[in-house]
C-alpha cells in the first residue's frame, strides 16, 4: 500500500505535466495491475499451466479495492476531470481510506477530492453515521448470518442428498445472504465515513426487483458497475463502434468482472452469464421482455441472477454443475432431509424481514432525519440503534460463525 501510495503519487504528477500523457498513463496503469496480478492471480494462471508454487501467496489486505481507486485516480488526471493531488498525505489518506478499503464502495478521487482537503464533523453527521453502521452491523450479523447457516448446511451435503426444492432454497437464501452481506458492509463503511466527515455514493438500490440484467447492473454493486463503464467499457469504444463491438465490449468487460472477484473459472462463468444476457437484451430480447408482465420480467431476471450465483458459491466447476442439475432435473436419490431440518424459528423470522428489507417497501419503514421528529420519536430512535448494537455485539460474542463472503477479493 505504502509503495502503490508513493507511486500513484509521481505518476500522477507526471502524467499532469508530460507532453506524452498517454505513455505515462499506461505506464502508471502497468505499475498498479502488476503487484495485483502477482498477489492474485499468479498462481491462478500457473495452474493452467501445469507450474506450482512451493508456497501460498497471500493476498494483501484490500488490493483490489485501493487498486481500483488509484486506477480511476491516474485516469482522471490523465483526462483532466482532476488536478493531480500535490499533497502525498491527501493522496495516502485516499487510498488509505480504511471505511471502505476491504468491501467497498469504490470510492473515486474526484468524489470526494474536496473532502480530502476540507470536511466538516457535526454532531448531526456524526450520528447519522453511527446509526448508517449500527443499521449495517445489524444486517450482517442478524440477516445474513441467520441466512447463512441454511445455505451452508445445505450446500455442505454430498449433492445426492440435495433434492430439486432444498437446492432452490439453499441458493435462494445464499441470493439474499450475499446482498444482505454486502450492502451491510456498504452501509458500514458509509456510515464510517460520516463519523469522519466523508460522504461515499450508495452502493446498492434494491437490485432484485429489477427488471431486466441491464437495471439489474444499475443497482447491484454500482460503485463497480460505474467504474468498468467508465474506465474500461467506454475507453474500449462502448456502444459507438457498431452494434458487434459493443457486444464485444460487454462480453470482455463482464469476463474481467468475473476475473476481478476471484481467480477462479467459476468467477468467470459468473462475469460471462451475465455479460451474455445483457447481450441478448441488448439483441432485442430486452424489448419483448418489457412487453411482459411485470412479474414475468421479475422472475426472468431472478432466475438469471440465481444460476449465475451457483458459479459465485460453489467453489469446483463440476460441483458447480451438479448443483444446477439438481436444480432442474432434480436429484436421483431420495434424500430424508425434510425443510424444517434446517429451519429455525429464528429462520422463518429473519427470511420474512428478509424479503420485505430487500424490497423497496423498506423506504416506508426508513427512519425520519432527526430534526424532523418528536421527542418521543428520538427516544425511541436511539433506543432501537441501541438495542440493534447490544444484539450485535452479544451475537459477535457468542458465535463463532462469522463468514466473510469478499475474503477473496
Amino acid at each position: 500500500m505504502l509503495a502503490s501510495i508513493v507511486t500513484n503519487y509521481l505518476m500522477g504528477l507526471t502524467i499532469d505535466h508530460a507532453k506524452h500523457k498517454k505513455l505515462w498513463l499506461a505506464f502508471g496503469v502497468s505499475l498498479n495491475l502488476l503487484p495485483l496480478l502477482f498477489f492474485k492471480y499468479s498462481q491462478f494462471f500457473a495452474e493452467q499451466f501445469g507450474w506450482s508454487f512451493d508456497q501460498d501467496i497471500h493476498l494483501p489486505l484490500g488490493i483490489s479495492f485501493f487498486t481500483f481507486q488509484a486506477l480511476s485516480y491516474l485516469v482522471d488526471v490523465y483526462r483532466q476531470e482532476v488536478k493531480a493531488e500535490r499533497n502525498p498525505l491527501n493522496l495516502g489518506l485516499f487510498i488509505s481510506l480504511f471505511p471502505q478499503l476491504i468491501a467497498g464502495p469504490i470510492v473515486r478521487f474526484k468524489h470526494i477530492a474536496e473532502q480530502l482537503k476540507s470536511r466538516t464533523v457535526g454532531l448531526p453527521m456524526f450520528v447519522s453515521g453511527v446509526e448508517r453502521f449500527v443499521f449495517g452491523l445489524a444486517k450482517k450479523l442478524l440477516i445474513a448470518n441467520t441466512l447463512a447457516v441454511v445455505a451452508d448446511d445445505i450446500l455442505a451435503l454430498p449433492q445426492e442428498q440435495i433434492s430439486l426444492s432444498l437446492a432452490w432454497i439453499a441458493m435462494t437464501c445464499y441470493a439474499l445472504q450475499i446482498y444482505f452481506d454486502f450492502s451491510a458492509y456498504s452501509d458500514m463503511a458509509i456510515g464510517l465515513g460520516r463519523m469522519f466527515g466523508f460522504r461515499f455514493l450508495e452502493n446498492f438500490n434494491y437490485p432484485y426487483v429489477a427488471q431486466s440484467i441491464q437495471e439489474f447492473w444499475r443497482r447491484w454493486h454500482m460503485s463497480l458497475s460505474g467504474w468498468f463503464r467508465d474506465y474500461l467499457y467506454i475507453p474500449l469504444g462502448g456502444n459507438r463502434k457498431g452494434s458487434w463491438r459493443t457486444y464485444l465490449n460487454l462480453f470482455l468487460v463482464f469476463f474481467l468482472c468475473g476475473l476481478w472477484h476471484g481467480a477462479s473459472w467459476n468467477f468467470v462463468i459468473w462475469g460471462m452469464i451475465h455479460g451474455a444476457f445483457l447481450v441478448i437484451e441488448r439483441l432485442g430480447v430486452g424489448q419483448l421482455i418489457i412487453q411482459t408482465p411485470r412479474i414475468i420480467r421479475h422472475v426472468y431476471v431472478c432466475l438469471v441472477v440465481l444460476v449465475a450465483w451457483v458459479f459465485f458459491r460453489i467453489e469446483g466447476l463440476p460441483d458447480a454443475l451438479g448443483l444446477l442439475n439438481i436444480m432442474f432435473t432434480g436429484s436421483e436419490t431420495a434424500t430424508y432431509y425434510s425443510w424444517n431440518y434446517f429451519f429455525s424459528n429464528q429462520f422463518y423470522v429473519v427470511a420474512t424481514l428478509a424479503l420485505i428489507l430487500a424490497s423497496p417497501v423498506a423506504k416506508q419503514f426508513s427512519i425520519a432525519p432527526a430534526t424532523s421528529l418528536s421527542i418521543t420519536q428520538q427516544y425511541a430512535r436511539t433506543a432501537l440503534v441501541s438495542s440493534l448494537l447490544l444484539l450485535s455485539v452479544v451475537l459477535v460474542s457468542a458465535n463463532t460463525y462469522n463468514p466473510f463472503i469478499y475474503f477473496r477479493f
